[in-house]
């Protein structure tokens, strides 16, 4: 089960990577142009995306809450009015942190409660932590899409058959 998730994981890695390549592409303007969507930019749903990227870090990292919400701030900090290639950096940390944390863990299914502060306890397992994650960053990957179409620009396949594709083909592994 661990080679599971670590590949879920890779695949959300490679469809952000997908991403920001394709961005890397197009006019500089496009990734803090506004646009009518879930957040006003392709830069503030990174942005947001990193936020939650870290903050689910800690959690899965059996971190209090009381420890994760003073460093909300900092994260949003970090992550405003950064250009492409400096979000893509924030980017490749976090990816760093989540690997290593996946070193460690031995046993994705090892059970966690989880506090949400609106919702309550939650028993679950780490894996499901974690596909929460990946399908948080699948969302926001097609807000990104639909705000690239605004502009005019094409989007960029980030489907997990595309991963699964390239990656029997041989294609580029994240990591």
């Amino acid at each position: 089960m661990l080679q599971h998730t670590q590949q879920l994981y890779d695949f959300h890695v490679w469809a952000n990577d997908q991403v920001f390549a394709h961005l890397e592409q197009l006019p500089k303007e496009a990734f803090h142009a506004e646009a009518t969507s879930v957040f006003p930019s392709v830069a503030q749903t990174f942005g947001h995306m990193y936020l939650f990227e870290q903050l689910y870090l800690l959690v899965l990292a059996e971190v209090p809450n009381a420890d994760i919400f003073p460093k909300v701030p900092v994260w949003q900090e970090e992550a405003a009015g950064k250009d492409l290639a400096e979000m893509r950096r924030l980017f490749d940390g976090v990816a760093v942190q989540y690997r290593e944390l996946l070193r460690r863990t031995p046993d994705p299914d090892k059970a966690m409660t989880i506090e949400h502060p609106n919702y309550g306890s939650l028993d679950t397992h780490f894996s499901e932590i974690l596909r929460h994650v990946v399908n948080h960053g699948t969302y926001h990957r097609g807000n990104i899409t639909a705000m690239l179409r605004q502009q005019g620009h094409a989007g960029v396949p980030t489907d997990y058959l595309f991963y699964l594709l390239e990656r029997q083909q041989g294609g580029r592994q994240p990591g």
